[in-house]
């Protein structure tokens, strides 16, 4: 188990962030989560440590919204996701993650620029829905960034906040369990993780309890602002990252 107190003055918040997020608002909170992590331990040993949790977080939130998800939505994008964890698990060590978070970065924050400027569109595409859910599967496979991505395709559809969390929910709770073979494969699950990921689950309902109580309180105008601004957060946050490092 990890033992500087340092790592968990930064893990602690950043789980609870992340659980707040899956409970009421979506995906784009995560993004946070594992640059607050690595500024006491390596990216890596981050994104390890903070999966297991991710898979106890997605078990709560799907009990809480499973009956809210949309069945035709999620037979839309889960395909294409778990393609681009496939191809995220043959590309770890290849594929720049400095080059892949300018890229999301500035993606989501064009697309929050458009939103800001011209206001919410309704109009998506079937196609959109597929490249929008590999980018997902990919992004999330490489450094915990899936939340962007999918946004991006279920925010502008307006859907009703209980049917977009709830589906969102068992979006990420089906591709989180698909990461793990990556991710076990390639040995990163070793004792002192998983014993680290232990210490630290007991946050993980909590947060989505939060999470799940502020979205029933809040309107549903309300928590799409909050969306957007969670997005525009996490993209300013991969733009800069992808530039400085």
């Amino acid at each position: 188990m990890i033992t500087d107190y340092l790592f968990y003055l930064t893990a602690v918040p950043a789980v609870l962030l992340y659980a707040i997020g899956k409970g009421g608002f979506g995906g784009a909170l995560g993004v946070i989560a594992v640059p607050m992590m690595a500024l006491t331990s390596s990216p890596v040993q981050a994104a390890s440590v903070l999966l297991p949790i991710l898979c106890v977080m997605d078990v709560f939130a799907i009990r809480y919204h499973y009956k809210n998800c949309d069945l035709s939505e999620l037979k839309l994008m889960l395909p294409s996701a778990i393609v681009g964890i496939v191809i995220a698990s043959f590309a770890m060590g290849v594929v720049s993650e400095q080059s892949l978070e300018l890229f999301i970065g500035t993606i989501s924050l064009l697309f929050c620029l458009q939103y800001y400027l011209k206001g919410a569109t309704t109009k998506t595409y079937k196609y959109s829905g597929y490249f929008w859910s590999s980018l997902s599967g990919f992004s999330s496979t490489l450094i915990h960034a899936g939340g962007g991505p999918i946004s991006m395709y279920m925010l502008p559809k307006k859907l009703d906040k209980m049917v977009m969390v709830g589906t969102m929910a068992v979006f990420f709770g089906i591709m989180n369990l698909i990461k793990l073979i990556p991710y076990a494969y390639l040995g990163n699950f070793d004792q002192q993780n998983l014993l680290t990921s232990l210490v630290l689950t007991p946050l993980a309902p909590i947060g989505v309890k939060l999470g799940t109580l502020l979205l029933n309180v809040i309107s549903q105008q309300r928590v799409y602002q909050i969306c957007y601004f969670m997005l525009t957060l996490s993209g300013g946050k991969l733009f800069f990252s992808g530039i400085f490092g």
